[in-house]
């Protein structure tokens, strides 16, 4: 439940440096001023969360985009599109969270921030990010 939470929090800096185009590592002082109530492992995952997505921001923009056929990314709500962007990075990159948990914990953020749309959308997206890359990391001819 701690990584929940802290993926709550972690869309909520991404969502706010979002909406005002500003850098969401210089937005993360700010908010654990203003959410001091939240546990050291909360905070410890969800900057890992902020900063490992701000850090390879392009690289999972483009994963998304090739992989949300007939979507635009700058179209998308920006809760759906920062749900997908942690749900991404903890795909890609994170090592330590399963496509499965990465994929469902999505899906139940998005069923508490999101549209009525927004859980299937997360979905299959996802989904599908999780397919290209380990179409990318399959050896060739295997």
């Amino acid at each position: 439940m701690k990584r929940r939470t802290a993926r709550e929090c972690a869309l909520k800096v991404l969502y706010q440096a979002d909406m005002r185009q500003e850098p969401a590592r210089l937005l993360l002082n700010d908010f654990w001023q203003v959410n001091e109530r939240y546990s050291r492992e909360v905070r410890e995952y969800a900057d890992r969360l902020v900063i490992g997505v701000s850090q390879r921001l392009a690289e999972i923009d483009r994963y998304l985009s090739e992989a949300a056929l007939n979507w635009q990314l700058e179209r998308m709500g920006v809760v759906d599109r920062n749900i997908l962007r942690i749900g991404a990075w903890e795909l890609l990159y994170a090592g330590d969270v399963p496509a499965p948990v990465a994929i469902d914990e999505a899906i139940e953020i998005a069923r508490l921030y999101g549209s009525e749309d927004s859980p299937g959308f997360v979905n299959g997206i996802l989904d599908r990010v999780r397919q290209l890359s380990e179409k990318k990391k399959a050896p060739e001819g295997g």
